[in-house]
């Protein structure tokens, strides 16, 4: 038996083992019991629990007292019964299985879907009946209240078989080319079937009619998802009447609601492999999905994965025992694997044994093989002067590195360190003392920007001492290093004579005050108190005491600054031409020569007004392209003006001649 765990889930390979080849006789296998050590240990839940090859299908019966599974080569059908833990029948068909389904609580009516297009009935003596359908199937279910068998196959028909009647009823014509699975909600009897271009189509079995479609393709390409090809659907099953899970042929899990055109989750298996089946177990609530590598359990609300289970041979289908943490498999291998997880349920009524057995390991937990091996790379080998064992029989290379036993290590060790105990001696000595130089009293260095602000910190930090043994733990600005500048650099020293200060101050003081109160009275900082009223009014009076000041502040600065400026003789300003320079004064010094030279640039027009008296008028300077603009619009505006007066000149003339009239 294999022990293994995944998040902390312990899972029972019941399979693992050595095998018995079935040419053996009773004799040589007593034989092999006697000797084999592996084989004695082994736990052999059920016997003969395989096949000759491959194993394809497996399921329960509802009674839950048989198990049958399909496989090949040769292809056939067997039967265990749990309650003599052994085979109770096996059957040989014609063709290889590639779906079954039990119609009765135990094993008496059986129906097989075969690749060669046959549907083969067998009944508790053996087989029944055989007939065909038009085309190659691939999934069927069985819809219980008319007795119709629905078969989806390589068609877009839905072929209907009544078992009551023994013939085939119309088929359903849907919109797809093939379909690959479909299943029939236990409680409501909607059928639904997945087609190869990633829809879920859902029909009344009542009316024939469809009710729905989803567009499972396109929902489940996400953000975290990297889809090759179109996502087809691959597996179907229903969990109650409103919840569906959709398996792709690109790894994806959909589980919807009924009720919705959207996924509630998308769940991917990341190996972008076929799901090949689906399952729920309803005590924890947990989703089984299958591919052909790993089997991914998960929560169905969050998504969280429970655990994984990855075979060591390709899975082809699973079933979980109802009601039990039990879970079979059918392998691409001969043996079928046996999982028994303790966290998904109890074990079966059968093998409760099982129970008793797990606790056992669990409460002695066996010593693994790395527990009396040391790992040593290649620099410890040279600094244990060992490197020259390197290839011999006591080093076991692994990895980077190198085991060895583990009481060899420790006698090379002491060899070649004797004083070992000496400095671990000197060294436990040394924390004792740096401990008692704690507890003495330390001298607080501060920085040399901010002090007061660094002293409130630190007074801040002793308080948190405090409140850590409460379970509050707050971080320090002190030991950030994003605020490290602030205690270094000048820029940043706080001006507490500036506005900003003195109005924020009475605000910040009264907080850290109201906090510090409720942390030494045990309350919590956001409770509501009777008093926090009379607290704003309080921090309310004090900011307004502070604009006054400020206020009154600036007006006595105002007064100073206009006293000082009446005080204050202008005097001329004399500046110095430095040697070697020349004085080179302005060209036009008067403003009469300033103003002839704009009124001749036109940018200055001088009128007299009727009172006698001189008006002036500026107009900015143009640019060269805008006067060109203002040219060429003035030249426009000239040639129009010719032309009305010509075409009014023309229009004004008297006609001449009989019968002319003006032009």
């Amino acid at each position: 038996m294999q022990v293994s765990s995944v998040n902390d889930v312990k899972i029972y390979n019941l399979s693992c083992g050595k095998s018995l080849p079935e040419w053996l006789s009773d004799r040589k296998k007593r034989a092999l019991l006697k000797k084999d050590v592996g084989i004695q240990r082994r736990i052999e839940l059920i016997q003969d629990f395989s096949m000759p090859t491959v194993s394809t299908c497996i399921k329960v019966s509802r009674d839950g007292q048989y198990i049958l599974a399909a496989g090949t080569y040769k292809p056939r059908v067997r039967c265990y019964d749990t309650c003599q833990l052994s085979l109770k029948f096996e059957r040989c068909l014609d063709s290889e299985v590639v779906a079954f389904e039990i119609l009765s609580d135990d094993y008496s009516k059986l129906v097989f879907l075969h690749c060669d297009r046959y549907v083969e009935f067998h009944s508790q003596h053996g087989f029944y009946y055989k007939t065909r359908i038009p085309k190659f199937g691939r999934d069927f279910s069985y819809h219980y209240p008319s007795c119709d068998l629905y078969f989806v196959g390589a068609s877009s028909e839905v072929f209907r078989l009544n078992l009551e009647q023994g013939r085939f009823l119309n088929s359903l014509q849907t919109d797809s080319v093939e379909s690959c699975a479909c299943d029939i909600n236990p409680v409501h009897y909607l059928f639904s079937h997945g087609t190869i271009e990633g829809k879920v189509e859902c029909w009344d079995p009542r009316t024939r009619n469809r009710v729905g479609v989803l567009d499972c393709a396109l929902d489940s390409v996400t953000d975290n998802t990297e889809v090759e090809g179109l996502p087809s659907v691959s597996a179907l099953r229903f969990k109650d009447a409103l919840h569906m899970a959709v398996g792709t042929s690109t790894g994806q899990i959909l589980l919807y609601d009924l009720r919705a055109n959207r996924p509630l989750i998308v769940k991917d298996h990341h190996y972008g492999l076929p799901i090949k089946t689906i399952q729920f177990q309803d005590n924890l609530d947990l989703v089984l999905s299958a591919d052909s590598k790993i089997i991914k359990m998960w929560n169905t609300e969050t998504g969280k994965i429970f655990s994984t289970i990855e075979p060591e041979r390709d899975i082809n289908d699973i079933c979980l025992y109802p009601n039990s943490g039990m879970l079979f498999t059918a392998n691409e291998d001969p043996k079928m694997n046996t999982f028994y997880i303790p966290a998904l349920g109890p074990a079966p009524r059968w093998c409760a044994f099982l129970d008793s057995l797990t606790e056992e390991l669990e409460e002695n937990p066996e010593t693994t093989v790395y527990d009396d091996y040391k790992f040593v790379t290649r620099k410890d080998l040279e600094n244990l002067g060992l490197a020259h064992l390197i290839g011999s029989a006591l080093l076991r290379a692994y990895m980077h590195g190198f085991f060895m036993d583990i009481r060899l290590y420790h006698k090379v060790k002491t060899l070649v360190n004797p004083f070992a105990y000496e400095e671990y001696r000197k060294d436990k000595i040394r924390q004792k003392i740096e401990e008692t130089r704690a507890q003495r009293v330390q001298i607080k260095k501060l920085p040399n920007v901010n002090k007061d602000l660094a002293m409130k910190l630190i007074e801040d930090d002793e308080n948190q001492q405090i409140r850590k043994k409460k379970g509050k733990n707050l971080p320090s600005i002190l030991r950030d290093d994003r605020f490290k500048v602030m205690f270094e650099n000048p820029d940043y020293q706080v001006d507490e004579a500036s506005e900003e200060f003195r109005l924020l101050n009475p605000i910040v003081s009264k907080v850290r005050l109201k906090y510090n109160d409720e942390e030494r009275e045990g309350k919590p900082s956001d409770a509501e108190t009777s008093d926090s009223s009379d607290d704003d009014k309080g921090w309310v009076e004090e900011v307004r005491k502070q604009r006054k000041l400020l206020y009154f502040e600036a007006k006595a600065k105002r007064k100073e600054q206009k006293k000082q400026d009446r005080e204050t003789k202008l005097e001329p300003q004399f500046f110095e031409i430095k040697t070697g320079e020349e004085f080179r004064s302005l060209k036009m010094t008067t403003l009469e020569d300033r103003l002839k030279l704009d009124e001749k640039s036109g940018m200055l027009n001088v009128s007299d007004t009727t009172v006698g008296s001189k008006q002036l008028t500026f107009s900015l300077k143009k640019s060269d392209q805008q006067q060109k603009q203002l040219d060429a619009e003035r030249q426009h505006q000239l040639e129009r003006k010719k032309l009305r007066r010509a075409a009014g000149h023309l229009q004004s003339k008297p006609s001449r001649g009989r019968g002319r009239r003006p032009f």
